[in-house]
Formats: C-alpha cells, sequence, structure tokens
C-alpha cells in the first residue's frame, strides 16, 4: 500500500463538537461499532471502524460530505464525540464510499504518543 496522504479539504474546518442531545442520540450505538484488527505496511498500521448503518441517520448532517453522500474525514474530537474509541494516534483519513458506514483510521507504525 502506498503512502497516503489526508486530504484535509474534506473535513470541517475546525471540529464541530456535537451538543449533548446530539451526543443521546448516538449513545444507543457505542455498543455495536466494530473494530477490525490492525494491518500494515511498511509506514502505517491500519484498521477500519464500521458503524452500525443506523447510526449514520442520529450523526448531525454537517458532518457528511453532501457531494459524495458520505461522511466528512472526522477530527479526532468528532470521531471520538461519535463514540469511537481507540488509543492515541490514530487518523481519520478515508471513508468506504460504497459502504459510507465504515472509516478507514492509519497511523504511523511504532507510533509513541507525545510525552509532556
Amino acid at each position: 500500500m502506498a503512502t497516503m496522504d489526508i486530504d484535509y479539504t474534506r473535513r470541517n474546518k475546525k471540529p464541530r463538537l456535537l451538543t449533548d442531545s446530539e451526543r443521546d442520540k448516538l449513545d444507543e450505538f457505542v455498543d455495536s461499532i466494530h473494530y477490525s484488527s490492525r494491518y500494515n505496511d511498511d509506514h502505517n498500521e491500519y484498521r477500519h471502524v464500521q458503524l452500525p448503518k443506523q447510526m449514520l441517520k442520529a450523526i448531525p448532517k454537517d458532518y457528511f460530505d453532501g457531494a459524495r453522500g458520505t461522511l466528512k474525514l472526522l477530527w479526532e474530537d468528532e470521531w471520538r464525540g461519535l463514540g469511537i474509541t481507540q488509543s492515541l494516534g490514530w487518523e481519520h483519513y478515508e471513508v468506504h464510499e460504497p459502504e459510507p458506514h465504515i472509516l478507514l483510521f492509519k497511523r504511523p507504525m511504532n507510533y509513541q504518543p507525545p510525552t509532556h
């Protein structure tokens, strides 16, 4: 797999956080989110996260790319707000367009979180 750059034009300009009522609508789906095993190439490790299809109907419209009909590329604060839980360093880099409920994530191999 070639290294893929992230198309930041497919994101909101800044993270758009969920309101409490929006988050409440998503809570019922969190236990049904499926996380793939990790796989890798020479540079990155990858995983995909499969959201329950019904969950897409509860996600706010401004999280979607109207032209593509899929979710935008989400900032970490946005995907964590949806209830996706994974360790640090993962970046949402693509949506699998034939199956828009599948989000693709990557992070550098041997990622080490910054120490403060």
